[in-house]
């Protein structure tokens, strides 16, 4: 259930997906101009996030979702700019 609500099912729902990332990629960066430090914001981030989820979906699907995360990070799912060698 989560796995494929968290995917874009058409053109829609990506474009929407890369809006809203350009929105908190500016709050982002609004927040590190203030001052706050970039590990709090990202730590704030992952909360906001995981908290969101897990509202909509529940701990467990959730839970299930995080046990990939290492291999997509490692896969450089999460990467803006690439920065292998």
């Amino acid at each position: 259930m989560l796995k494929n609500a968290l995917r874009p099912r058409d053109t829609g729902a990506a474009t929407e997906k890369q809006l809203a990332l350009q929105f908190l990629l500016d709050a982002w960066e609004e927040a590190a101009y203030e001052g706050v430090d970039r590990d709090c914001i990202a730590t704030a981030a992952i909360f906001a996030a995981l908290s969101e989820l897990i509202s909509t979906y529940g701990e467990e699907p959730v839970a299930v979702m995080c046990q990939r995360l290492p291999e997509r990070v490692r896969g450089g799912e999460f990467s803006l700019i690439s920065t292998r060698q």
